[in-house]
């Protein structure tokens, strides 16, 4: 019997499970509140089935990942816990790991939360940006809790490696909270900060090389979703500002000193500390 996965949320990342989860021989069903979203899934096949009605459908379902933004995810498993089909394993991906956790862990018994986060994403909104290339040699991460077993743990894992993920990490949700405020929301923040620092004084366009782009490529942001995760793990991000901040100052530091040895060790610092990221 083929395996039933529904796909909350048929936006990018939806769209992008739906997509790269559609070689293989699952019965994919959709949901989405929005009906063009709806439509676009089924005239271009990227699901079998779709609906606007949880209600008719969740109790079929054996996987449902919720591709919402968190507050979403948490406010549609309480308003459908009874719902979902007995066994089912419910996943989410959301960028925070704790807040959900603390949200959902022991809400029901006789399903299975498998807390994720695909590390992956654009720019861009929608299920017609949704694109399997995007989790193509991405990093993918689980958060177990006490109340998951290894085989819905292995499930989990075997559905991102078949979406194409090719790390699959388990940590504690403090630890993914902690790296992820560093390696993604603070570079977002940096990024927001490096383009509103811009006094308009001048045309950038005309003045920008390829390093400009790359760093604030990520400042044209999701701004309703990045709040309520900057937000919901404010207290490691704030930690985080406040590393960058006394490097940034050991950099103004060194130039009121005119010292320039001190700014080559810095970069040096960075350049072997770069290089030793893969």
């Amino acid at each position: 019997m083929e395996m039933k996965i529904g796909i909350v949320g048929l936006g990018l990342i939806g769209g992008t499970y739906a997509k790269s989860l559609r070689p293989y021989r699952y019965h994919l069903v959709g949901i989405d509140i929005d009906p063009l979203a709806i439509a676009y899934a089924l005239d271009n096949n990227i699901v079998d089935e779709a609906t606007d009605d949880p209600t008719t459908v969740l109790g079929d379902l054996d996987v449902v990942f919720l591709c919402l933004y968190p507050d979403r995810a948490v406010d549609f498993v309480r308003k459908h816990i009874n719902q979902f089909k007995r066994d089912a394993i419910v996943s989410d991906v959301a960028g925070i790991k704790r807040y959900m956790i603390d949200q959902l862990e022991v809400y029901k018994d006789d399903i299975q939360l498998v807390f994720a986060h695909p590390i992956a994403g654009r720019e861009t909104i929608g299920i017609k940006h949704s694109d399997e290339a995007i989790f193509q040699n991405a990093n993918f991460v689980i958060t177990p809790t006490k109340h998951n077993t290894e085989e819905a743990l292995n499930l989990i894992e075997t559905l991102a490696r078949q979406m194409g993920f090719s790390s699959v990490a388990r940590i504690q949700d403090f630890e993914h909270d902690d790296i992820i405020a560093y390696t993604s929301q603070l570079t977002h923040a940096i990024a927001i900060s490096l383009v509103n620092s811009d006094d308009d004084k001048y045309d950038t366009s005309r003045f920008i090389g390829d390093s400009y782009k790359d760093l604030t490529r990520i400042a044209m942001i999701n701004d309703d979703l990045w709040a309520e995760l900057f937000l919901r793990n404010k207290d490691f991000l704030t930690r985080r500002i406040n590393a960058f901040e006394e490097q940034l100052d050991l950099l103004k530091d060194a130039l009121a000193r005119k010292d320039r040895e001190s700014l080559r060790e810095l970069m040096r610092e960075s350049t072997v500390k770069r290089g030793n990221i893969k």
